[in-house]
C-alpha cells in the first residue's frame, strides 16, 4: 500500500501551484456529497450557482484573476447516476467562479484509455492520487512527483481535455432523470 495523506494534508497545493490545477474525477458518486448542504438543494431542484460566500469559489476567483487555471473532466455514465447529476448541477458555481469544467462520458474515457482513479495534477508536476473505497469515501491521497509517474497524468489531462465537452453544453445532452 502506498504512503497516503489525509485530504487535508495536500490541501496546500491549492495555494502554491504555479500555473496550473486540474482533475480527473472518475467517481459515479462521493459520500462527502450526500452530507452537503447543496444536496438538499439539488434534491429540491435549485439552482447551484457560484456562492459569494464559498471559500472554495473564493479561491478559484481569486486564483484565476491572477491569470492562474483551475481545470477539471468529468466522467459520466451515458445513464447519469443522481451522483453525477449533482455534480453537473454544483459545477455551474465552480464554472461561474472561474473554473473550467468539462465533461466526457465514461466510454469515451474507456476508449481514450484514461485511468480509473481520481487525481489532482498541479503544475504538470505533483500528481495528488486519490485513494477512494466503494462507499465513495476518499481513504487518503498518494502524492507523487516522480516524473515517470506524473507523465502518465499529463498525457491523460491532454487526451481528455481534448474530447471533453464544456459543463453547460454537455448538460444540454443529458436528458432528464427519469
Amino acid at each position: 500500500m502506498p504512503d497516503l495523506v489525509p485530504f487535508g494534508a495536500m490541501a496546500h497545493l491549492f495555494e502554491v501551484f504555479e500555473h496550473t490545477a486540474w482533475r480527473l474525477e472518475t467517481q459515479r458518486g462521493c459520500a462527502a456529497d450526500h452530507v452537503s448542504p447543496n444536496w438538499v438543494r439539488f434534491q429540491r431542484g435549485e439552482s447551484l450557482g457560484c456562492e459569494a460566500g464559498s471559500p472554495w469559489h473564493a479561491s478559484i476567483r481569486e486564483k484565476t484573476q491572477a491569470g492562474k487555471r483551475f481545470a477539471r473532466v468529468r466522467l459520466v455514465d451515458s445513464l447519469p447516476t443522481e451522483g453525477q447529476r449533482f455534480l453537473l448541477a454544483s459545477g455551474i458555481g465552480n464554472v461561474e467562479a472561474g473554473e473550467d469544467i468539462r465533461n466526457l462520458y465514461r466510454s469515451e474515457a474507456e476508449r481514450l484509455g484514461l485511468p480509473d482513479f481520481d487525481f489532482w495534477l498541479f503544475d504538470s508536476r505533483i500528481l495528488a492520487r486519490f485513494h477512494i473505497d466503494e462507499q465513495g469515501v476518499t481513504v487518503g491521497v498518494e502524492l507523487i512527483e516522480e516524473p515517470a509517474q506524473v507523465l502518465p497524468a499529463c498525457r491523460a489531462r491532454d487526451a481528455a481535455w481534448h474530447f471533453a465537452v464544456p459543463t453547460r453544453e454537455f448538460q444540454a445532452r443529458v436528458p432528464p432523470s427519469g
